[in-house]
C-alpha cells in the first residue's frame, strides 16, 4: 500500500514537489484560494484515480476527493516537510479517508441490524412453509445458474465479502466480479420470478 503511495509521489518533478510545498505554505499562512486551486487541479484528477483503483465506485471516490482537499485546507499548517512529500501526505490523508468511510459503512450495516425485528418465534404453519418453499426455489435458481456467479453471489450475499476481497480472493479483475455478479443477480431474479 506504502509503495504504491510512495511511487505515485516520487512520479513528480523536484520543481513540482517545491511548487507543492509553496502552495501547501501559501494556504497554512493566508489561506491563499489561488493556491488550494492549483493544489486541487492537479491532485483531484489523480485521488480520483487512485481511489477507484482501490474499489471506490466513481460517486464514493469523489466524495472522497472532495473530504481530502477540505482536509488539505484545513490541515495545510501540520504538513511537515521532512516527514514526507506533499504528494504523499495528500495520498495518505485520502487513503485513511477511505479507510475511515468503509469502516463505518461496515458497522452501520451491523447497528441497522439491532433494529431489525426478530421473526417470532411462534410462527404458523402457513409461515414455516412459506419460507421453506422459498429456501428451495433460491436453492434451485442458484444451482441454475453458471458456477463462477453463483460462487460470486454466495461470496457477497451470503458470506458478506466486498466486491473487491472477492476480486483479490478470486484473482479476478474488480470490472469482471461486478460484471458477473450482476448478470448472475440477473438471472436468478428472473428464475426465482418464473418459480412463483
Amino acid at each position: 500500500m506504502h509503495a504504491a503511495l510512495v511511487t505515485m509521489a516520487t512520479s513528480t518533478t523536484d520543481t513540482q514537489k517545491d511548487q507543492f510545498v509553496e502552495w501547501l505554505a501559501r494556504i497554512a499562512a493566508s489561506r491563499d484560494r489561488a493556491a488550494f486551486a492549483q493544489l486541487f487541479d492537479h491532485f483531484a484528477p489523480r485521488l480520483k484515480s487512485f481511489l477507484i483503483r482501490k474499489g471506490s465506485t466513481a460517486e464514493q471516490a469523489e466524495d472522497l476527493v472532495q473530504e481530502t482537499m477540505i482536509a488539505v485546507w484545513s490541515k495545510a499548517a501540520l504538513f511537515a516537510s521532512g516527514k514526507g512529500s506533499v504528494s504523499t501526505w495528500i495520498f495518505t490523508i485520502a487513503r485513511n479517508l477511505r479507510i475511515d468511510r468503509l469502516r463505518r459503512e461496515r458497522s452501520q450495516l451491523y447497528t441497522d441490524l439491532e433494529d431489525f425485528d426478530a421473526p417470532d418465534e411462534t410462527a404458523g404453519a402457513e409461515e414455516t412453509l412459506g419460507r421453506s418453499q422459498e429456501d428451495n426455489h433460491v436453492s434451485q435458481a442458484l444451482a441454475q445458474i453458471p458456477a463462477e456467479q453463483r460462487e460470486l453471489l454466495i461470496l457477497s450475499f451470503v458470506e458478506d465479502v466486498p466486491q473487491s476481497e472477492i476480486a483479490t480472493r478470486l484473482g479476478l479483475p474488480l470490472g469482471t466480479v461486478k460484471s458477473r455478479m450482476r448478470l448472475g443477480y440477473q438471472r436468478l431474479r428472473k428464475l426465482l420470478e418464473q418459480m412463483n
